[in-house]
């Protein structure tokens, strides 16, 4: 995945696409200081956990951004989502994501709102990078609500 990104670089460097290039750039960025961090070379699940949370800190600027009136920055925030969205497996939709967690509600033998914790552990490897953790979260709650 770290290839195909500074290959999609070099391409966007060529293209004189600047979005893409500077997006691609923070997170190879990121991706080399989380290198540096664990002092090994990232995996590709890795690679995904990294965008995936470039991904949540532009959501959580898109918000900001929104709010204050920024609608320059928020074209742009968009557009690098879009640009590091192409980097992650497919997400789950909601229908998907509700039979995972489910499945793990029984597995683990949750009863109660309680064992939203317990719930969360069993079920974050089956869904990373390809479902947020607040939605599956909120789902979890919902479910051992109702």
């Amino acid at each position: 995945m770290k290839t195909r990104l500074q290959q999609d670089m070099k391409d966007a460097l060529k293209n004189h696409d600047k979005i893409r290039l500077q997006t691609i750039r923070m997170v190879l960025a990121a991706i080399k200081n989380a290198e540096i961090e664990k002092m090994h070379s990232l995996s590709d699940e890795e690679v995904a956990a990294v965008i995936q949370r470039e991904i949540k800190i532009r959501r959580e600027a898109l918000e900001q951004f929104a709010q204050g009136g920024r609608e320059d920055l928020v074209h742009q925030t968009e557009a690098e989502l879009q640009v590091l969205e192409e980097y992650l497996p497919k997400q789950l939709d909601d229908d998907e994501l509700k039979q995972i967690i489910v499945a793990t509600i029984a597995e683990v033998g949750a009863q109660s709102g309680k064992e939203i914790g317990k719930v969360m552990a069993a079920l974050m490897p089956k869904i990373r990078g390809r479902a947020d953790g607040k939605r599956a979260n909120a789902m979890v709650r919902e479910l051992l609500r109702g």
